[in-house]
């Protein structure tokens, strides 16, 4: 039985680890020369990877942390993609287009949002600047329920998209009036139908626990009711409370939050739902059938985390296109400039709009290999990060493995010689266990640091 009033200690603001370095690192230090570069120096064999960010939404959704636009006027949305267009045609200027393409993903914002016409004329757009996608690729787009028809799963299904992820968060009435987002069962039962008659065999929904008026008994109904649509995959996040980053956040009234002892309870209790019902707990906050390809990847220690969560398509350097999107290569991240008048404006001069990045160091590659196997595998093996980099694990990571006694005390994790074993338990507090070995952040006092609380 877990003692959850000793975990609440741990509820303290950081990193998802979506990235490491996190994006606070990041600076305007790095400029669209350094990507250049970077893109001439790259492995021509390695895969590419393709982000999308499609930003607009009609209307706020009180929760959401997302970089978006709110507009219900048809010609912002026309002139976005012309502009999105453009970017390619810059990007194949300094990247070879020509690499293989095992990952694209669709993500926003509500990419439906945009209209079915609208969305093929982006696909036909991708495929003409990149014309050699693997015959396996993972293609992938993030879906509103409230503005997905049937003429956009055609458009999709047409240009390869084989992964949907639809938005829920919560199914309770009084959540979804205060969150500002009105989307009845009914709703998602319908929309999931038209996927699966489709055709698409892999579909996730998104739940988020910790919003106002969420309650451990009112969360599992949603939880019941889910389960009869029998999504592939899961994925049930903690509510990020960021209001300093979120206007719309401040609009909620924190003493109607969950507190962090039923936040806890309702993880467990989220936890033993999906794994008596069938389900495999997936990296920090997903659940996967057992067939899945997530699963058999934790299965082999083989599953990756970028900034769309889990995948299993590691060692692909990510493109990010789109205001605000993010791409990675081994040793960098860039990001796109985040306002639109400034992402247009570069790119109106034929120029990559990278607003700032960061370039990583051979410390950061360590850890940053550390943080993401943790936060994948909930493991880590210590002889291969010795073999692989050339250190004495102990010696290097003094510091972080005496911080770690705390939590092996705890008996959610266990270090032995070869191995850090994070247990299902020490799983709800992966981010605080990936922590000691952040050097950035041990820069930053505890009550600086600008993330949302881990529990």
């Amino acid at each position: 039985m877990i003692d959850f009033a000793k975990f609440v200690k741990y509820s303290k603001p950081g990193p998802r680890y979506t990235s490491y370095p996190t994006a606070p690192e990041f600076s305007v230090d790095f400029t669209k020369d350094d990507l250049i570069n970077y893109f001439k120096n790259q492995d021509s064999k390695r895969d590419l990877s393709l982000y999308f960010h499609l930003p607009f939404c009609r209307s706020a959704c009180y929760f959401c942390g997302c970089n978006t636009i709110f507009t219900s006027k048809e010609d912002k949305k026309v002139r976005y993609i012309e502009y999105i267009k453009k970017e390619l045609d810059i990007l194949k200027n300094y990247l070879d287009t020509s690499r293989v393409v095992s990952q694209m993903h669709f993500g926003g914002g509500t990419p439906t949002f945009f209209s079915p016409e609208q969305l093929q004329e982006l696909i036909s757009k991708i495929k003409e600047v990149f014309p050699n996608f693997k015959s396996d690729a993972e293609i992938s787009c993030e879906v509103d329920p409230r503005y997905f028809t049937k003429e956009h799963m055609d458009v999709l299904k047409a240009g390869g998209v084989n992964r949907l992820s639809f938005g829920v968060q919560d199914l309770d009435e009084t959540v979804q009036k205060t969150i500002h987002r009105i989307q009845p069962f009914e709703l998602t039962q319908n929309v999931i139908k038209i996927a699966r008659d489709a055709g698409i065999k892999s579909i996730n929904t998104d739940l988020i626990y910790g919003l106002p008026h969420q309650t451990k008994e009112s969360f599992k109904n949603t939880l019941e009711q889910m389960l009869t649509l029998s999504p592939d995959r899961f994925a049930v996040f903690n509510y990020a409370h960021v209001p300093w980053l979120m206007k719309t956040m401040r609009k909620f009234d924190e003493s109607t939050f969950p507190s962090p002892n039923t936040k806890l309870e309702m993880l467990k209790s989220t936890i033993d739902f999906f794994t008596s019902n069938g389900y495999k707990m997936v990296g920090m906050d997903h659940f996967a059938k057992p067939d899945d390809e997530l699963f058999l990847a934790i299965e082999k220690g083989e599953l990756h985390r970028n900034f769309q969560g889990y995948t299993t398509k590691g060692g692909a350097d990510l493109m990010g296109i789109g205001v605000t999107s993010i791409g990675n290569g081994v040793d960098y991240y860039a990001q796109n400039f985040k306002d639109l008048e400034e992402w247009e404006k570069a790119i109106d001069k034929g120029e990559l709009p990278v607003f700032k990045g960061y370039k990583l160091s051979g410390d950061d590659i360590l850890r940053q290999y550390v943080i993401m196997e943790l936060m994948s595998n909930f493991s880590l093996n210590i002889k291969k990060v010795e073999e692989q980099f050339k250190i004495s694990f102990k010696e290097y990571f003094n510091d972080a493995l005496n911080a770690l006694k705390e939590f092996e005390d705890a008996q959610l994790l266990k270090v032995f010689d070869d191995r850090i074993e994070v247990y299902q338990t020490g799983s709800m507090l992966i981010r605080n266990i990936c922590m000691p070995f952040d050097a950035y952040l041990n820069n930053i006092p505890e009550e600086k640091r600008r993330f949302s609380k881990t529990i």
